[in-house]
This record gives structure tokens, sequence and C-alpha cells, in this order.
């Protein structure tokens, strides 16, 4: 499996937490007001409007960031720089207390022969990706036309990685959270879970309490306008991948005026609320598994005897049945596989296509009694590398609980069970109890739909994959249209997997000609 496709899993390219949204009442910039109409947001006073970032080698990433190796530079020798930008922690105050924003950034190539075009600033969704290892991890591999005439940007959003990231839980209590029953069947076990959820919201009160009013998707958009301007630029060039097309429409939204060259790729439904949202994710992991079962019987191996896809996927819900009675264990591992870890590391797995036959081999290894594949790609999926957690699952949680207002109850979750299992047989009682994320989060959120109307923006190219399990195809449509009338502008690639850039020629090149030279394609374009 490349490092580049699977690793969209583990930066958290979708959010399973609670796929919700701020509702931004604001037209005027300067003088707009917060997400309940309410106070008018003061301007961000000069001294950080007009700071200089102290642009330095990028050290390895931290641990919060996810670790890892220090970047490699370019091919052409250009070096990754890491610096940080002061934001205020609350917009409302601008002159209070600020929190450091770190940033990553590969200058353009100087030889390209043609004039800079400034930044390019990418958001890898999330919410909880942790931007400033991900971009250089990427960038060798599909952003070499772009780093031609761009200075390729990313961050860590506030409350992720170094950006004051929320923390929950050690290390030890994570593993113990991540392997908790996650479909209880019977009072005692709903009882388990909502003392085990209500656990975690105390341990992120009391670690990161300072930061949780004020990581939600409005102060992120805040903190993209002041690194335009820090960056020196008229305007916002931005690509936006999975819950970063939510940022960037939020952004769109606030700052019309400021719009650059704009892409959103694996796009979230702007119109859906949390549930629905979440549903939507439901089935779209369940097309998602019954596409891997029927390429899984034309493969010289498959982890299930004969033609039929049906029986996969009854051996994978006998799999996870059994898990929930006893859990497998996992070799060189001093934890064993639970069902709600099988569970999250299919999913993981059904991200790309490129995963299928990790995923194949995994579900094999399981049927004979051994976790260890499993246990890994949900590893991937919460972001744990060599037994310690990163920010991505707290920052996740924690966005998506500021950005909805939506706290449900196991009533709740009761009543809306038997549409979840008709979505899908496999996912939907998993899926289903994750809606309990917010229940007892420490902080109030917004209002729990998006609006991301754009009047007087440039043009915004909005690509829905027809075969993406979390960002559903539909989605992209609702997005182009949510924008407005000469903002969105719709493309559609026929594919499997969550992004396209990098992964469709036809789009790629598409988005690359509008990025470079500003061609803006026509509205409805089809990448098959």
């Amino acid at each position: 499996m490349s490092h580049h496709r699977s690793s969209r899993a583990a930066v958290g390219l979708a959010s399973l937490a609670v796929l919700a949204a701020v509702t931004v009442t604001a037209c005027d910039p300067g003088a707009d007001t917060d997400a309940d109409g309410a106070a008018a947001i003061p301007a961000v006073p000069a001294a950080l409007s007009k700071q200089k970032p102290d642009w330095a080698a990028c050290p390895v990433p931290s641990a919060a960031q996810g670790g890892g190796e220090k970047p490699e530079d370019l091919p052409d020798g250009t070096t990754w720089q890491c610096a940080t930008m002061k934001a205020p922690l609350d917009y409302a105050k601008p002159d209070g207390r600020t929190i450091d924003i770190a940033l990553v950034r590969a200058k353009a190539a100087k030889d390209s022969g043609k004039k800079s075009l400034g930044s390019l600033v990418f958001n890898f969704g999330g919410p909880g990706g942790a931007g400033v290892p991900t971009l250089p991890a990427f960038a060798a591999e599909d952003y070499l036309e772009l780093h031609k005439r761009y200075d390729l940007v990313s961050f860590d959003p506030r409350g992720v990685g170094d950006s004051a990231g929320v923390k929950c839980l050690d290390d030890k209590a994570m593993d113990a959270w991540a392997a908790q029953d996650s479909t209880p069947d019977d009072a005692a076990e709903e009882k388990a879970l909502t003392l085990g959820t209500s656990a975690y919201a105390r341990a992120c009160e009391s670690n990161s309490g300072a930061v949780l009013e004020h990581v939600g998707t409005q102060e992120a958009a805040r903190d993209l306008d002041l690194m335009r301007q820090v960056l020196g630029d008229e305007k916002l060039n931005y690509f936006g991948i999975s819950y970063g097309t939510q940022l960037g429409g939020v952004y769109a939204h606030l700052f019309p005026k400021n719009v650059g060259r704009t892409v959103f790729d694996a796009v979230v439904d702007p119109t859906q609320d949390s549930a629905t949202g979440i549903l939507s994710q439901t089935k779209g992991f369940e097309s998602a598994l019954q596409n891997f079962l029927k390429d899984c019987v034309k493969q010289d191996e498959c982890f299930f005897e004969g033609k039929d896809p049906a029986r996969g996927e009854e051996e994978i819900t006998e799999l996870l049945e059994s898990l929930d009675a006893k859990p497998l264990p996992a070799e060189d591992d001093d934890r064993v596989l639970t069902q709600g870890q099988a569970g999250m590391g299919i999913i993981a797995a059904l991200y790309s296509q490129d995963s299928w036959s990790w995923l194949s081999l995994a579900l094999e290894d399981a049927k004979k009694g051994e976790g260890s594949g499993l246990l890994w790609l949900s590893d991937m999926y919460a972001d744990r590398n060599d037994g310690v957690y990163s920010t991505s699952g707290p920052a996740n949680t924690a966005v998506s609980c500021a950005d909805s207002k939506d706290r449900f109850t196991v009533e709740d979750v009761h009543q809306q069970l038997p549409e979840f299992r008709k979505a899908s047989s496999v996912f939907g009682d998993m899926i289903a109890w994750m809606l309990l994320a917010c229940t007892d989060w420490p902080v109030g959120g917004h209002a729990s739909t998006v609006d991301v109307t754009a009047d007087g923006a440039g043009p915004v190219l909005v690509i829905g994959n027809t075969g993406d399990p979390a960002t559903p195809y539909e989605g992209a449509k609702k997005m182009a249209d949510a924008l407005g009338e000469g903002v969105g502008v719709h493309l559609t690639v026929e594919g499997e997997g969550h992004g396209t850039y990098g992964v469709n020629k036809c789009l790629t090149r598409i988005v690359d000609e509008y990025l470079l030279d500003g061609t803006v394609p026509k509205n409805d374009t089809v990448c098959k």
C-alpha cells in the first residue's frame, strides 16, 4: 500500500465523529457577526496581521502531529521551512490571549521560468489532520507541477498537532478507549459506553479546556484570512480536501472578496445536519464495501471462497459478531483486536482502492485467528504510531462538537438504529452509536448546517467522486449550488475512493490548468 493513499485515512480526511458544521451568518468580513448573529467580530490588530514568521528548517514532526521523519527536500532541491503564526485564541477578543498556528512551506521553484503566483494553502481534512507533516509527505508525488508557480503551504489548524493541539486521555487510556465495546447489546453495555464517552469528554476539558470553545470551523477560517495577510497574498489560493472543503466553504462565505483560485476535492455536503451526514457516510461505506467484495472475487486471492460477494459480507458479519464475544490476539502486540477496532480497520481500508488487497489479507488472517492486520489498519485510522497517539482523534471530536449544537441521547440512537442498520448491516450499529460523541461535551456548539453562500467570490472547482465512501458524491453538487451561481463549478469523477487529484489524470490536468493558468472548466464536466 503506498504511503500516500493509505495515509489519507490516517490524517483523517473524513470525520466519523460527527459530520457537522457551523452556520455562518456574516456577509461583510469587515464587520461581521458571530455564528449566532450576536456581537460584531472586531478587526485583528496590526501587530498580528503584519507579523513576519521566522521561517527555519523543519524539525522532526512532534508526537502531537503523528511523529515520523524530517521532511525530505523536493526533487528540485527545495527545502521545507517551518514557522509559527500568532492568532487570537478568541477572535471576539483579538487583543487577548494568542495561540501559535504551526505552518510549513516549500517556496516556488526558482527555475520554472514562470512568474510566481504566491501561496497555495492546503487543508487535508479531518477535522483533525495536521497539515505540517502531511503536505511534505504528499508533495513530491502529487504537487510538483503546482510547485512550479506556487509556494506550497499548509498548517496545523487550531486544536490540531502543534497549534494548541487538543489533548484528552494519555496513550494507555486511549488504547482502552479504542478497545471499548462500541455496539452495546444491553443496558449494562450501554451504560459502560456512555460512562466511557463522558470520561473522555471530562479528560478533554481538564487537559484542553481553554481551547475547546475556540476550535470551530469559523475560527479556523479566520485563521486562514490572517495567514493570507501574514504570507503577503492579496487573495487566498486554496486547496481543500474532505473537511478542508467545509473550511473553504466557510472561508468563502466570510471573506468572498478574498477568494483566489480555489479547489474543493472530496466534498462535504453543507446542507446536511450531523445525523443525516453520518447516515450518508454509513451508506457510502456500505457501497464501498460492496465494490471491494465485487473486486475481491476477480482477484487471484480473496479472503472468502466462491464468486458471490454476498458470501463475503456474511463472513465479515460473522467475524465482527465473534469479535464482540471474544477479541482476537494480535501477534507482536500486547493488545487484542476488538469488534470496534476491526470495524474501523475495515473502514480505513475502504478509503482507497489501493488498500483493498491489504484488507483482503487482513480479513484472511482474522479468519485464521490472527488480528494484527485489522489492528494495524485501525491504528492507522486513529493515527497511533508505536503506541503513541497524535491529536487527530481528540481534535476531530473537539471541532465536530464545536461546530454542532446536536447532543444526542441513548434514546435518539435507539430511534435511529433501524435506519442505520438498513443503510449497512456491517457498519450500521457501530456508526449509529458514534452519534453520542458530543453528548457530554463540556462546551456548546454552533448551529448544525453550514452557510457557504459566497456572492462575489471567484470560481471554486468542486469535485465529486462517484465512488467516494466518506464524502458521498451528491455532496459536491450541493456545495457547488450553495456557493452560488458563477462561484461553484461542479466536476464529476467516475471512480473509487476518497479524493481524486493525483489519482485521476483527466481531473488532475483540469485542476492544474485552473490553478496555474486560470482556465475555468465547463460546469458539470465529467472525467471517467
